[in-house]
């Protein structure tokens, strides 16, 4: 081990290099070149194998990092691919849109002694871009096919990772969803700059090779009710994710050229990937030319800022509350932010929305950080007589998503929610109020990351497996 690791010692740390920010503001492609084969060893032989690898620990997946990383470096790339997917449904997705630097990357050993981090995600993607080049990657082959069947309402990762692990037990699946395409916030919420569509695109292709069925343009309590499609499967599993917008309720909100995220965000994907959108071809929901400001502080929100800049923006500002050390998104995507020109407000707040029939400006409130709240953090008092004023021709609102009525949208009355609108469900097998009905990701979380969703499907697929087999020796009892 001592020859190909532990050379934190005298090897620095190197993130692949980015794209000049001149260069990638003029498109959406990822910003970060690949790894080459020797720097991905290079960098992996950086680990120092510690006996607790806090990088596991910090991982919602439990990610064996330190044994894949020893792997690439010893040039074993199929061997890292292979103990890298065991655990992680789409390892090439975690790679590029993980906030590394608050799981793996930030509780690194390594780090913590000032040494800088192993740059792992970056490896991580490097391994399965690999494996899909070499045609290590293939479809799940199916040894023992069974009868029964499973229902995914939502095809977004806590869906798509439930779906594998259920078709390699051999279940019949059928992944429903109301979208068009497959893979959720993955094809429209995120950005092609931080994850390519083409990404998601393959891995969906890979589970329908799979045998796994997509049924899109679904939508449950239109073109079929819940109960209905209980009636078809043996089990239900209910990964919609969250996606009714926060609102801010100010004087002006009804002015026009005022925008939930997800409704920019969307129509700048859907032009990417080829279809027409109105509001965008009409100018509303593109950015050029316009002065742009963007309220909130978390990805989502930077999201939307590199989405404008892109966009050929006139100006793009970022309004947050806290300051820049508060801040909930990803560090590196704040960076990557103010390196492309984003200008930041921190301690700033929205007061109203002026404008006649479309937003002008806004009126912004100077912002004091006191003493730390329930939550833990500081809490934000506004600053009497600082108010001051923002010219505006568009504005974004990324302050969080809140689940939608599902009880309603479903027909399903006896669909039970918590007091935050999420499904309610018993943590110990994730099963709704109904039996038969699991449920897993954001609607049972609330707005997460990606990687926890992930971690849900995965879960969620062996209390099913449980509920079906326990059923079964019901039956022949």
């Amino acid at each position: 081990m001592a020859e190909n690791m532990l050379k934190f010692v005298n090897l620095g740390q190197q993130n692949p290099p980015k794209r000049d920010k001149d260069d990638r503001k003029e498109d959406f492609n990822e910003i970060y070149k690949e790894f080459i084969n020797e720097k991905a060893k290079e960098q992996s032989s950086r680990c120092s194998q510690c006996g607790v690898p806090f990088c596991q620990i910090h991982c919602p997946l439990s990610n064996n990092i330190p044994d894949w990383l020893k792997l690439t470096a010893e040039g074993r790339l199929e061997e890292a691919y292979q103990l890298s997917q065991s655990t992680n449904n789409m390892p090439e997705v975690c790679g590029r849109i993980c906030p590394q630097d608050r799981l793996c990357e930030g509780n690194c050993v390594i780090e913590k002694s000032g040494h800088g981090t192993v740059t792992i995600g970056s490896v991580e993607k490097f391994i399965t871009e690999n494996a899909w080049e070499k045609g290590w990657i293939k479809p799940i082959e199916v040894k023992n096919e069974k009868d029964e069947s499973i229902g995914i309402i939502g095809s977004g990762p806590a869906g798509l990772a439930c779906a594998e692990e259920l078709r390699k037990k051999g279940f019949k699946v059928t992944v429903y969803d109301r979208y068009d395409r497959n893979g959720g916030l993955l094809i429209y919420g995120i950005p092609n700059f931080k994850l390519e569509k083409f990404v998601v695109e393959r891995r969906t292709n890979l589970l329908k090779k799979s045998g796994i069925k997509f049924i899109n343009n679904f939508e449950v309590g239109k073109d079929a009710t819940l109960n209905e499609l209980r009636k078809k499967h043996d089990a239900i599993l209910i990964a919609t994710g969250v996606y009714k917008s926060r609102e801010v309720n100010l004087s002006g909100n009804d002015l026009s050229n005022i925008f939930p995220a997800m409704e920019y965000l969307t129509a700048s994907n859907k032009k990417g990937l080829g279809d027409k959108i109105k509001l965008f071809d009409d100018g509303t929901l593109n950015a050029l030319g316009k002065d742009v400001v963007v309220i909130g502080g978390g990805d989502t929100a930077m999201d939307c800022v590199r989405t404008a800049i892109r966009q050929n923006a006139k100006s793009v500002k970022c309004l947050y509350r806290r300051d820049k050390e508060n801040m909930p998104g990803s560090a590196r995507e704040v960076a990557n932010a103010e390196e492309e020109g984003v200008e930041f407000i921190w301690l700033s707040t929205p007061k109203k929305f002026i404008g006649k029939n479309k937003i002008e400006s806004l009126d912004v409130d100077k912002i004091e950080l006191k003493e730390p709240d329930d939550s833990g953090r500081k809490k934000p008092v506004i600053l009497e007589g600082s108010n001051f004023n923002i010219k505006a021709d568009l504005v974004i609102k990324a302050l969080g998503f809140d689940p939608e009525d599902l009880p309603n949208l479903f027909g399903e009355a006896n669909l039970k929610v918590t007091k935050w609108g999420t499904l309610k469900v018993d943590f110990n097998t994730m099963q709704t109020s109904i039996p038969g009905v699991f449920a897993a990701g954001d609607i049972i979380r609330g707005a997460s990351l990606v990687v926890w969703a992930i971690k849900d499907g995965r879960d969620v697929s062996e209390s099913i497996v449980n509920f079906i087999n326990t059923n079964k020796k019901q039956k022949v009892a």
